[in-house]
């Protein structure tokens, strides 16, 4: 990316087409909404998310917008990600939510997620990190429930549903 631009530039702009492509398809086939990870942009400064990752990944959800199709952008809360795009921006558990929906701004909806480490602590570790996620949500519209990045192997499908079961329980103080 640094060492050889042009070349990044062609290997990006294939896959931001490609990608685009391959989205375009899936939402034929009946998905109803892509959701489109960026996991790795807050590795970058912001210059270079700017220079090199923000181009891309503008092309690939704004040709997704062009076609009606709802996305959810997840990655970072890099001060320069929303600028991308996406309907809904998914955020992991390394910003609070509150303070990720901030940088964003309210007009978008927020996918904020629960630490997966909290599933392999237990119940209540798990319940208490539910509740955390969904009272920094302040009980806004819009505000999309989930576990950041996936779950280990070794989750405990009890502590899981004790989560499901945080979420549909749970009611804004006051």
């Amino acid at each position: 990316m640094l060492r050889r631009p042009g070349l990044w530039d062609r290997l990006a702009g294939f896959w931001a087409e490609h990608l685009a492509e391959f989205a375009i398809a899936q939402h034929e086939a009946g998905a109803g909404a892509i959701q489109v990870f960026d996991s790795w942009c807050g590795v970058l400064d912001p210059d270079s998310y700017r220079a090199h990752v923000l181009p891309y990944s503008r092309r690939l959800l704004g040709r997704l917008a062009e076609r009606g199709i709802p996305t959810v952008h997840y990655g970072a809360a890099h001060p320069a990600f929303a600028e991308a795009g996406g309907d809904a921006i998914g955020v992991d558990w390394r910003l609070p939510l509150d303070e990720a929906w901030e940088r964003i701004g309210t007009e978008r909806a927020i996918q904020g997620n629960l630490d997966p480490a909290r599933i392999l602590a237990g119940e209540e570790a798990a319940r208490a990190g539910t509740r955390d996620v969904l009272r920094r949500a302040g009980g806004r519209p819009g505000h999309i429930f989930n576990l950041g990045h996936g779950l280990h192997p070794d989750s405990d499908p009890r502590v899981i549903a004790a989560v499901v079961d945080e979420v549909h329980r749970w009611s804004p103080p006051g």
